[in-house]
């Protein structure tokens, strides 16, 4: 079964991980999820993540969520450019996640960034998702 929105299951998968309070999770491997976890493991969301070939052909990514104190480190994670609609953002027009706290995570043609990575590159593109 092909997924619609593979970014948006990756963040489920995080999402209910940190909910049940799991240590890492396993979710299929593409260059966009992990694009997403490099940013997520910049900015201090997840501890890390690994590549792992399950059988031959078939790989997935092992991601060590992070905890503070036994609450989970991302409080919101949200998805907001969607397949039925996109959003997109010069960045001069790009607002800030709670005031500077959050991040958004960005698809450029640079790659896949954070919103200050963006703001410093001085380039727009895709908001895939918010994360506070």
């Amino acid at each position: 079964m092909a997924l619609t929105d593979p970014v948006g299951d990756l963040l489920t998968r995080v999402r209910n991980g940190q909910t049940a309070r799991i240590s890492e999770i396993e979710s299929p491997a593409s260059r966009l999820r992990a694009g997403v976890l490099d940013v997520l493991k910049r900015e201090g969301y997840i501890r890390g993540y690994t590549v792992e070939e399950k059988r031959p052909g078939v790989t997935v990514l092992k991601i060590a969520l992070k905890y503070h104190e036994g609450a989970p480190a991302i409080k919101e994670i949200r998805r907001v450019s969607r397949p039925g609609r996109r959003v997109y953002s010069k960045i001069s027009e790009l607002p800030k996640v709670y005031n500077g706290l959050g991040i958004s995570i960005l698809s450029t043609p640079q790659g896949i960034m954070s919103d200050n990575e963006a703001r410093t590159a001085n380039t727009g593109g895709e908001v895939l998702c918010r994360v506070f």
